[in-house]
Order: C-alpha cells, then sequence, then structure tokens
C-alpha cells in the first residue's frame, strides 16, 4: 500500500511506515503523477482534492486533518467509490482560545464590559459550541444563529441572521464554506449585510476567508461603519489583501485551530478514520506527546481584580494573539510559512492555575474557559 500524507501534518511520521510506502510531500504540490499509484492520501485544507487531481489515480481513501472539508470535492469522490474524512472539531477548543484573546484584546482596547455586551454566534456546530460556552463564562449575552441545526431540531433558540444584526453587540462566524444551495455561505457577509450594521459593532472571522467579500468588508472599515473587525481567514490565501490586513485590528494567518491540542487531535482522527478503512492496528492511535511550554502552572493573585480581568489576566499568560498580528503585518508574504513553522501553542487545559484572593463566581468562569485550578 502507498499513503501520500502532507509533509506539514505534525506527529504523524513514522506512524504508517510499518504499514505502508509513505511519501511525504508539501500539500500545495501534491499532483495527480504523485497520486497514481496511492492508495490514500492524508492533507490538508491545502489539497484541492477534485477530478483534477484524482482522475485516473488509484486512491481510494482520503483523510483530511481539517474540521473544514470544502477543499474536497465530495460529489465527485462519492461518485468514483473514494471514501473521505474529515477531523470534525478536532480544534474547536483551540478557536474557543483565539476568540477568546481576541475578545479580551478588543474589551481592553475599547474599554469594554463584556458581561454588558450581547454576541451573536453565527454557525453553532463543534466550534460555536465552545465559543458559545466561553462567552457565557464571560457573562456576556448569546445569540445564535444556524439554519440547519434550527430546521433540524426545530428549536426556538435559534434566530435569524436578521436579528442577530440588529441586536448583537458583536458577531463571531464559525460557519463552514457552502457554495450555493439553501445554506450558502459564499460571500453571505456582503455590501448588504456590512450596510446593516452600527458603528459600535464588530465583527471577527474565524471561518473560512470566502465567507466574507473582501471589497465590501474593506470599503466598509474604510468608511469607519463598524467599530473593529478581526480576521484570521482571507480570501484567496496564501495571497491576502494587504491593504484590508492594514484596516482590521487583529489579522493572523489562519492559526485560530493551530494549538498543538487541536493539531494532535486532527492528526489522530486521521490515523484513525485511515486504519479503520484499511484494517490496520491504529483504531486508537494518539501522539503519544504533545509538546508543553516552559511554564504550565502558575499563582494570580486576584485582589482588587474583576472577574473580566482575572481571565484576561490568564489569557494574556497564556497566549499571546498579538504576536501573531504582529507576524502576519511584519510579513505578509510569508503567510504559509507562518503556519508551517507556527509556535508551540498550548490550550486552556494544559495549564493549572492557583487563584488567591478570588471570589467563587471567578473561579467558576476560570474553569468553564478550560483553565485547570489547583486549591
Amino acid at each position: 500500500m502507498k499513503i501520500v500524507v502532507d509533509k506539514k501534518i505534525p506527529f504523524i511520521k513514522g506512524v504508517l511506515e510499518p504499514y505502508a510506502d509513505v511519501v511525504y510531500l508539501e500539500g500545495r504540490e501534491i499532483t495527480r503523477k504523485d497520486l497514481l499509484d496511492a492508495d490514500a492520501l492524508v492533507i490538508r485544507t491545502r489539497t484541492k482534492c477534485q477530478e483534477k487531481l484524482l482522475a485516473g489515480t488509484k486512491v481510494r481513501f482520503i483523510a483530511s486533518a481539517t474540521i473544514g472539508f470544502d477543499h474536497i470535492d465530495t460529489v465527485y469522490c462519492e461518485a468514483h467509490s473514494i471514501a473521505w474524512t474529515n477531523a470534525a472539531g478536532c480544534n474547536s477548543s483551540s478557536v474557543q482560545q483565539y476568540i477568546a484573546a481576541a475578545l479580551i484584546h478588543l474589551a481592553e482596547e475599547l474599554k469594554l464590559d463584556l458581561s454588558e455586551k450581547t454576541i451573536g454566534v453565527v454557525g453553532v456546530g463543534n466550534v460555536g459550541k465552545k465559543v458559545v460556552s466561553l462567552c457565557q463564562a464571560f457573562g456576556m449575552r448569546v445569540l445564535l444563529n444556524d439554519p440547519p441545526r434550527e430546521r433540524s431540531e426545530g428549536s426556538k433558540e435559534f434566530i435569524s441572521l436578521k436579528r442577530i444584526i440588529d441586536r448583537a453587540d458583536i458577531i463571531t462566524l464559525h460557519v463552514p464554506l457552502n457554495r450555493g444551495g439553501e445554506d450558502d455561505t459564499f460571500h453571505m457577509v456582503d455590501d448588504g449585510f456590512l450596510s446593516k450594521l452600527r458603528k459600535d459593532q464588530i465583527l471577527i472571522n474565524s471561518s473560512r476567508g470566502e465567507v466574507v467579500d473582501t471589497a465590501a468588508l474593506k470599503s466598509c472599515l474604510k468608511r469607519k461603519k463598524i467599530a473593529e473587525s478581526v480576521l484570521d481567514v482571507w480570501e484567496h490565501e496564501p495571497g491576502i489583501d494587504t491593504e484590508l490586513q492594514g484596516l482590521v485590528e487583529i489579522g493572523t494567518p489562519h492559526i485560530a485551530g493551530y494549538s498543538a491540542d487541536g493539531k494532535a487531535n486532527g492528526t489522530a482522527m486521521s490515523v484513525q478514520s485511515l486504519s479503520q478503512f484499511f484494517g490496520l492496528d491504529l483504531n486508537t492511535w494518539f501522539p503519544a506527546s504533545v509538546p508543553l511550554p516552559a511554564i504550565t502552572s502558575f499563582d494570580l493573585d486576584c485582589e482588587a481584580m474583576n472577574d473580566q480581568e482575572i481571565i484576561g489576566n490568564l489569557i494574556h499568560r497564556t497566549y499571546d494573539i498579538l504576536s501573531d498580528d504582529a507576524r502576519l503585518r511584519l510579513s505578509p508574504a510569508t503567510f504559509e510559512k507562518q503556519r508551517g513553522e507556527y509556535p508551540l501553542r498550548r490550550e486552556f487545559p494544559a495549564y493549572t492555575i492557583r487563584l488567591l484572593n478570588a471570589r467563587e463566581s471567578a473561579k467558576a468562569r476560570v474553569q468553564q474557559i478550560g483553565f485547570r485550578t489547583a486549591p
């Protein structure tokens, strides 16, 4: 058996070699010729699995170590008996961490009390649910929009996008990229959407770049029609629009889900799916060790700090979102390199905090966000 693997997928080298000939290639550079005699493909979003790549090959199975799968032509695959999987939810806690850091920065920059704000979560799947829990821990009022879930569940907790626009102070997008159909999300945020927003509203996108119309958002920000915008994803990645980059409050190179924990989960889910398909002995495989930062436990004296300040302090000490923003501003042309060489980031549960002089409400919120607390 031959397996072609994106060489940027972490923790995977050496795992499949006992079972197959494994070829590691740059994901964006994988060609049809590379796959002519390959049985399986393990990829990220940079490999576009379409007819042009797959036609006439031996590929029977594709595993994407990512939550999204818009880079896979699923209709073609299913018509040609090519099984495929994605790693749904693998990095949901990583994106939650990113949104937490973005919200704290915005709160400090704009002097916001998050507990007095309303946030609209558009897309309430694996990631959106984690973001909802985060925002509830901040004491925010949370509004939900998810038409597919609303149709299937008939729940009254979901509201229309129009009502989100009308009532939310912050709107955060966590939708898949769907081109066409009932749940089309391509350029969902366009001139019409943005024209309805108020000057005090904030837009965050960590889903897919094409969900937001670049030209429309640029025009909106230039005219100061909204307060701020945070973007982790961009149209035409890695060739991002640097003019738009200069207008956003935080701009990062598609790394919201790039915690070491999320990467380990994505790789494990791909290896396990491949194992189950081909009958290998890796159905429960997980990386033997995930690197840790130098410091994973510390004390925080909470005297004279409110709950938001406590949470903000913990987030700053465990994830510096502005360093991700600064690297991209310094060198937007190295967008892809920054993703491939992304520094170690562990999620909140990797840290144990001893809260001194803290109220029980603060301890509960810190635990809800994911930090471990020591007596």
